[in-house]
């Protein structure tokens, strides 16, 4: 049997590629009552197109085919995709090196982009305004992230050879081939972990990575009222700051036309602290802990630590995104129900946060660890190497 903990997008599509490779005997554990109610459910949908990742990187391997994979799986299934395209701006002058060196990014990365004038611009956004130049991305998409989830665990309940067990959460390894649940005791020849915003403490259960240790981030967002939704066809990005793995706030209109202005990045002091208190529970002193190791060891996260909790404020959120759009006021910017938390997998030994996707393996378990954007992009492209790497050409080969 294999077991895959964690039915968001990677588990799930982890379990499509076991499937296409002959594994009959998947259970998949999910510790919530519904899908997608974490990240997989909460991102912002969009399709990303390759442009951030440092080449030969696995998220630049895999964005830019896995996006395209994903664009076709929609169309088999009927999900409508907003192929609206992403223009990236700058808010002044001193960004322009970063936005060059995106640019060789993406270039190196196979990515489609192109650099544009002011002019070109307007033709893509017509209220978008940038210093100079701005890159255009025209294979960024968005999608209804949910309804990928549900028709993807659809898809996998009806091959007869998968089964999404619920509210299950892992809370232990008896041995070295048996998992301790809420629901009782499941044995398995190979075990996957996809735990997202928990993988590193589900690995930690198998002592691996125990280096590793994940901080989580809170990814909160606004809208602009009906009245200016006109104001963005697409995505609006800014440049961001390339020494971490944050995109900054942006404009992304969505399949239900509605535009929504996030994520921030405001370190949470929970692994589901949603609200401003919700989600808040025992852990809670040692992520503070962690925290304040890492604003003092780490000057990028102190960064982020003393900028980002400032966009709570209406004012200085305003004044954040209102260099990359025309005509957006203070009071066109009303709250959104919308938040998120980034699992942001930390490397202890060097206090430094790790900017790509990572896999451990050990016996017979694979841990996938930072799966973090552009994971519901990469994630098809992402599961086909999982399975060919480490279970295909491995040992546990056996296990299917």
């Amino acid at each position: 049997m294999i077991i895959i903990c964690g039915a968001g997008i990677i588990g799930l599509s982890i379990a499509r590629e076991l499937v296409k490779s002959g594994a009959e005997d998947i259970v998949i554990l999910e510790k919530e009552k519904e899908l997608g109610f974490h990240a997989s459910g909460r991102n912002s949908g969009v399709l990303h197109a390759g442009i951030y990742y440092t080449p030969d990187s696995l998220k630049a391997r895999f964005c830019l085919k896995g996006n395209l994979m994903m664009k076709e799986y929609c169309k088999e299934k009927s999900i409508p995709v907003l192929e609206t395209g992403k223009v990236i701006v700058t808010k002044r002058e001193e960004e322009l090196p970063v936005l060059d060196e995106l640019y060789q990014r993406a270039r190196r990365n196979g990515a489609d982009v192109r650099l544009i004038d002011s002019k070109e611009l307007e033709e893509v956004e017509p209220y978008a305004r940038t210093v100079e130049k701005a890159i255009f991305s025209p294979l960024t998409a968005v999608v209804d992230a949910k309804r990928v989830i549900y028709t993807l665990a659809k898809e996998l309940a009806d091959t007869g050879k998968v089964k999404i067990v619920k509210e299950t959460e892992v809370v232990g390894v008896k041995e070295s081939n048996t998992l301790k649940t809420t629901r009782g005791e499941y044995t398995f020849d190979l075990f996957i972990n996809s735990a997202g915003a928990y993988a590193d403490k589900i690995a930690h259960f198998f002592y691996v990575g125990r280096n590793y240790r994940i901080i989580p981030f809170k990814g909160t967002y606004n809208k602009l009222k009906k009245e200016k939704s006109y104001l963005v066809r697409g995505n609006i990005y800014p440049v961001p700051d390339i020494r971490n793995p944050f995109l900054g706030v942006h404009f992304t209109k969505g399949y239900n036309g509605e535009v929504y202005i996030g994520p921030t990045a405001i370190p949470a002091f929970g692994r589901e602290n949603y609200g401003l208190i919700s989600g808040i529970d025992g852990e809670a002193p040692s992520i503070l802990l962690s925290d304040a190791i890492l604003f003092v060891k780490n000057k990028k996260f102190r960064n982020v630590a003393l900028t980002e909790p400032k966009k709570y404020f209406k004012n200085y959120f305003y004044r954040d995104i209102a260099p990359m759009v025309k005509g957006i006021e203070p009071e066109d910017i009303i709250p959104s129900s919308k938040v998120g938390i980034r699992p942001q997998l930390v490397n202890w030994d060097t206090k430094e946060l790790v900017m790509d996707f990572l896999v451990l393996k050990d016996s017979n378990s694979i841990h996938i660890l930072n799966a973090i954007s552009p994971a519901f992009t990469s994630a098809f492209a992402f599961a086909e190497f999982v399975v060919s790497e480490y279970i295909l050409n491995k040992e546990v080969k056996n296990a299917l």
